[in-house]
């Protein structure tokens, strides 16, 4: 199968700490990357990760928080400092984005020799704000205390292959098989016709990976998420501090938890972390108390999908 990784540049929570970074992450599908949030310091961890620089066209900013957006500024001028020339594209919720950064822009970008695109989309609802050949990407409405989504990432089925063996026994042309492996069927010199199914072998479904970032527990996303290979989800807070974690409309570890179960994911994966806390196992011992399949996120982590 073709690469879908994830990167985890940051997994801290709004004080800064020298145990985790600020929220980001990096998708890695098919050598295409996005980015998901961009805190403080986030071109820094992305050197740690030896990923090419010129190939993140796409960033999706969750929330106007600091933690998840300070880092943007810093890595939009080094990008000018490389001489890039291709568009950047920054999703958001509303237009406040665009009205923060343009004016940072005009003062320390001036000069630039590529363009930053905004995409606004609407906090309240679910939408399809990126598609291509490889992926598409909606929206997740969150409960914060600011306008916040989280994203979902599906992955398009790959073609299938096509059977050697049939191409041989068939004495298929090369210049038929990209034809048939797009659902075409082919007629032998007998006038036989050989259907799609009977020449190709099915691949994989696409792979799903769901980022629930700063938000108290929403069940309306299930239906949306479900069965998903991967859910990233926020576990700020320990249950013992589950009073503060509505207080600020975040989630504890045991709330991730028990969404993971009811949409039914694959793997759950845990972050933004508190400084409060020194041993984030903790955290991850009370998710698995609920859900088994609980990864503890890292800086400099990489999760294959």
């Amino acid at each position: 199968m073709e690469k879908f990784e994830l990167h985890i540049l940051g997994c801290g929570s709004a004080l800064p700490t020298l145990k985790h970074a600020p929220s980001s992450q990096i998708i890695n599908l098919r050598d295409k990357l996005f980015m998901i949030d961009c805190g403080e310091g986030t071109q820094v961890q992305m050197r740690h990760t030896g990923l090419h620089f010129s190939r993140l066209n796409h960033i999706f900013i969750s929330h106007l928080h600091g933690d998840h957006c300070f880092g943007l500024i810093g890595l939009i001028s080094t990008f000018g400092m490389m001489g890039r020339t291709a568009q950047l594209h920054l999703y958001s919720p509303g237009t406040m984005l665009e009205q923060i950064l343009k004016p940072q822009l005009e003062f320390f970008c001036k000069d630039m020799a590529y363009e930053v695109v905004f995409h606004s989309f609407s906090p309240n609802h679910s939408e399809t704000i990126y598609d291509d050949r490889s992926v598409t990407v909606k929206t997740l409405p969150l409960k914060h205390n600011v306008p916040c989504c989280g994203f979902f990432f599906e992955e398009k089925p790959q073609l299938p292959h096509i059977r050697k063996d049939m191409i041989d026994f068939l004495k298929i042309p090369i210049f038929e098989i990209n034809r048939i492996k797009a659902g075409g069927d082919w007629t032998d010199t007998e006038g036989k016709i050989w259907k799609h199914e009977q020449l190709t072998i099915p691949t994989p479904p696409g792979r799903k990976y769901a980022y629930v970032s700063d938000t108290m527990p929403n069940e309306k996303l299930i239906d949306i998420i479900s069965g998903c290979d991967l859910l990233y989800h926020e576990a700020t807070f320990a249950e013992n501090e589950k009073a503060r974690a509505k207080e600020t409309n975040h989630s504890t570890a045991r709330q991730a938890a028990e969404f993971a179960v009811m949409a039914q994911v694959k793997k759950l994966a845990i972050g933004h972390f508190s400084a409060r806390y020194d041993d984030d196992k903790i955290l991850q011992k009370e998710a698995k108390d609920v859900f088994p399949n609980v990864i503890l996120c890292h800086e400099k982590m990489k999760i294959v999908l």
